[in-house]
This record gives C-alpha cells, sequence and structure tokens, in this order.
C-alpha cells in the first residue's frame, strides 16, 4: 500500500500548527516573544534539525510572507482607531519615509566600511532591514498586554502598518541598480511617489467599496462575510500591485477604513480576522524558520551582532531622533519609540528578493538578516513592557470582560452597546440606576461586578469598579460619560 503525500503533509502541518499553538502558551509564561517560538519550530523542524524537513523554496517562502502579511496588516488596520491616530499621523508618516531612508543609510554605511560591501550591497542590505515589522509590533505589544502613555502606542503601530511601502520599494530599487547599473535614481523617487500614491487612494477606495456593499446587501448566510472580507484583502493586494501601487498600504488603509465604520457582523468579522492575523503569523514564521539553515548561523554570527547592534543602539535611534525633530514629544517617548523598532519577518521576506534575483551576496545577506531578526526579537522584543516602565510610559490597561451577550445591530443603525468602566470617582457610585438620569434613549442592560454579571433593575445600586452594558445611540455617548464621570481626554503625560 503507497503513502498518500498529501496525507502526510496535511498530518505535518497538524503538528507545525499544534506546536506553534503550545508555544504561543509557553510564550506567556517564559516572557519570550512567540514569534521567536514559532521561527524555532520552524527551524527544527527543518533540514538541519531533528524534524530533517527539506525545504529551500524562496519563492514559495516570498509568497506565503505576503500574503500572510496582507492578512495581518488588514487585521491590524481593522483594530486600528481613526481618531487614535489622527493626532499622530505626520509623525507616524515621517517614521515610515525618512526614517526608513536614513535607517538604511546609516546601515548602509556601516555594512560598507564593517563588512567591506559595496556602496550598493551595503545599502540594500540596509534597505531590507529599515522597516519596522507589523507583525513583530502589533503581536507584541498584544500578547504581552503593554499599553503606553501619549499616543505611543498609536504612533508605533501606525508607523510599523505603513512603513512597508519604502522598504519594499528601497530593496527592489538597488537590486536593480545592481543588477542594472544604468538605472537611474530618478526612476526610484518615481515608483516611490507611485507606489505610495495608488497604495493609499486604492486602500482608501476599496474599504469605502466593502462598506457600501456591507451596508446595502445582505447574504443569506452569516458564514458568508468572512469569505467577502478574504475576498476584499485579496482584491486590495492583487489589485493595487497590478497598478503598481504598494499592496501592503493598501490593504492597511482598507482595513482602517473598515474598522472605523458600521456594519452588519462587524464584531465577529473583527474575531475572525484576528484569528486568521494569528494562523497568517504562525504560518509565516514557520516556513522562514524552515527555509533557514541553522548551521548556517554560525559563520556570520558575529558580523550579525555587529549590525544588530549598531541598528537598535545607533541608527534606529538616530533615525527616529532626526524624523520627530518636528514633533512634540517628550524625549523618553522618543527613546522608547526608538526602543520598539523590531524586526520581525518583512525583513527575511524582504531577503528573498536578492535570492530571487540571483545577486551574488543574497545567500549571504538572508543569512545575515535572519540572525539580526532573531537578535532584534530577542533582545528588544523581551525588554518592551522592562523599557516602557523604564521610561514611566506604562498606562493602565483597560481589561476587557467577556459578556454573555452580543449585540447585532441591524443595518445602518444609530444604536451601539457600550461598555463603561466606572472611575473610583465617579458620582454615579452609590446611586440607584434611576435616579442617574440616562437618556431616554439609553439603556443599562448588564453589570458586570467582579467576576459576575447582573441583570440590573431601577433600583440597582451602583457600586465601585461596576462596568456598565449600555444599549444607546450614538450620539448619546458625550452624555452618558458626563454623567457617569468618564473622562475623554488622553493621557499624554
Amino acid at each position: 500500500m503507497q503513502s498518500d503525500p498529501l496525507s502526510a503533509l496535511l498530518l505535518i502541518t497538524a503538528f507545525l500548527l499544534l506546536a506553534a499553538l503550545g508555544a504561543s502558551k509557553l510564550s506567556y509564561r517564559l516572557g519570550v516573544p512567540g514569534l521567536l517560538l514559532f521561527l524555532a519550530i520552524g527551524m527544527l523542524a527543518g533540514s538541519d534539525g531533528p524534524g530533517g524537513i527539506w525545504f529551500d523554496d524562496a519563492r514559495l517562502s516570498q509568497s506565503v510572507g505576503v500574503i500572510a502579511l496582507a492578512f495581518i496588516l488588514f487585521s491590524g488596520g481593522m483594530e486600528t482607531d481613526r481618531n487614535s491616530i489622527r493626532p499622530v499621523i505626520w509623525q507616524g508618516l515621517s517614521l515610515s519615509t525618512l526614517g526608513v531612508v536614513l535607517t538604511a543609510l546609516l546601515v548602509g554605511t556601516f555594512a560598507h566600511f564593517v563588512l567591506r560591501t559595496t556602496w550598493l550591497e551595503g545599502l540594500l542590505l540596509g534597505a531590507i532591514v529599515s522597516s519596522t515589522d507589523a507583525a513583530a509590533v502589533f503581536s507584541i505589544l498584544r500578547s504581552k498586554s503593554v499599553s503606553m502613555k501619549g499616543r505611543t502606542q498609536e504612533l508605533l503601530e501606525l508607523e510599523s502598518g505603513s512603513n512597508d511601502p519604502m522598504a519594499v520599494l528601497l530593496t527592489v530599487g538597488l537590486i536593480e541598480a545592481i543588477s542594472h547599473p544604468e538605472t537611474g535614481p530618478v526612476r526610484l523617487v518615481v515608483l516611490l511617489v507611485l507606489q505610495l500614491a495608488v497604495g493609499a487612494i486604492a486602500g482608501l477606495a476599496a474599504g469605502r467599496a466593502a462598506l457600501w456593499v456591507l451596508n446595502r446587501f445582505k447574504f443569506e448566510n452569516d458564514g458568508l462575510y468572512p469569505v467577502f472580507t478574504i475576498a476584499v484583502v485579496l482584491l486590495t493586494y492583487g489589485g493595487s500591485t497590478l497598478l503598481y501601487g504598494n499592496g501592503f498600504l493598501a490593504v492597511y488603509f482598507a482595513g482602517i477604513v473598515l474598522g472605523n465604520g458600521e456594519f452588519l457582523h462587524k464584531r465577529s468579522l473583527l474575531r475572525f480576522h484576528d484569528a486568521m492575523a494569528w494562523l497568517m503569523q504562525i504560518a509565516m514564521f514557520l516556513v522562514l524558520g524552515l527555509l533557514v539553515f541553522p548551521t548556517a548561523l554560525p559563520p556570520i554570527a558575529l558580523s550579525g551582532l555587529l549590525l544588530a547592534l549598531f541598528l537598535i543602539i545607533v541608527a534606529r535611534p538616530l533615525a527616529v531622533l532626526i524624523s520627530l525633530s518636528f514633533a512634540k514629544l517628550r524625549f523618553r517617548q522618543k527613546a522608547l519609540v526608538a526602543w520598539v523598532g523590531l524586526r520581525g519577518a518583512v525583513p527575511v521576506i524582504l531577503a528573498t528578493f536578492p535570492l530571487m534575483a540571483g545577486l551574488d551576496v543574497a545567500g549571504f545577506f538572508f543569512n545575515l538578516v535572519f540572525f539580526i531578526v532573531l537578535t532584534s526579537v530577542l533582545i528588544q522584543g523581551t525588554t518592551i513592557p522592562f523599557m516602557t516602565r523604564l521610561l514611566r510610559l506604562e498606562a493602565p490597561l483597560p481589561r476587557r470582560k467577556k459578556y454573555p451577550l452580543e449585540f447585532v445591530p441591524a443595518t445602518r443603525t444609530t444604536s451601539d452597546l457600550f461598555e463603561l468602566e466606572l472611575p473610583s470617582d465617579s458620582p454615579a457610585i452609590q446611586r440607584r440606576i434611576l435616579d442617574l438620569n440616562l437618556p431616554k434613549t439609553s439603556l443599562v442592560v448588564l453589570i458586570a461586578r467582579g467576576n459576575d454579571f447582573l441583570a440590573p433593575r431601577g433600583d440597582t445600586l451602583i457600586q465601585a469598579g461596576d462596568a456598565l452594558l449600555i444599549l444607546a445611540e450614538k450620539s448619546d455617548r458625550p452624555a452618558l460619560h458626563q454623567i457617569l464621570g468618564i473622562s475623554n481626554e488622553p493621557d499624554d503625560s
């Protein structure tokens, strides 16, 4: 009886996914970023590890990484509050453009003098590691339950979600310049402007079109809504790329538009794409772990360590300080932004581009970049909570309770379900619900008290620490905040 290759492949995939799930649980206890363990599992399963799986397909790895990153960025965009990033939009754009260029120049110069590369090869290496990684930043900030003061977290997430276009463009442009020396800098600038403009416009248009469809057409089966949003991601990335735009920027913008709109099954779709983002992160890091040959890392360890330390201690801080020189941010905020310059899957994916182009330094650069990413995640990723506390930028993390009910609004509804946690000095404490003078269109449907949930009545007494689940008109929210003593002002200290 012959063995079935497909069944064997499915079995191996299942074991790798289960191992990744176990690793994610272990990462919480050890304080190690989960993505580092995902990479380790891929390396152990590869040809140099006990798994013995031979895998050296750079093109397939690149394809998996691109698709995965598109879904990760879309999910990150959906969870990004447009109002929260508006105050930091210019700082984020400066970091994602000027910051990337400065990092590439600094790392490229260091590589030229220390590794004795040519100027173009050094700049190519700098471009590959120049962008922070959205998957790494999103997953580590959320898995480690980090909350920061003064819009710092919003700035970091905006930067990591929007700086890939510049890194991709620099990498592709420099590969072309190395392969075809006659290529001029004017073409590179034109490509940059075109990719950014088309990507942004395509993303905004796709997001608005998807929102329009969701609000005007009702699918007969609820399970078709996730299928529609998957199609939106693929259409947005593929369409914008064919139009010479940047697909990563497009899906991120489309996610922001959808996430800040109102449509049917919004909460369930947010959960679905959060699960998709986790699946894509696991798949991406496992495949990239399989692609690397661990026995090839020791010979480049010293060079990789020197480059990683230069990137972390010199290049990233200088790029941040210069890019944010106009911003009214405290020095400790800039220092934290500089420290959370995590490198992750994006540099490793970009390192496959020289492999596909057949450059002489491609293999050396791939191993070097992989070592730099491991070092970045190990040093920076594990110390983010410590650095946040050290710089006195740690903010209280709101703990979201899982309520035993969900509100699914009708299309174009003006009502929503608000979770409002009472501050310790709330004027509503020790008062009955009927004495609060809530707006007539507002109804307290549930009270979360400790680990219990109470069905309220008019004479229910509000206590300190209560969280109220209120069904109300969206226009009632400011009045509810005033009645319950909830501040709308962010802490910018």
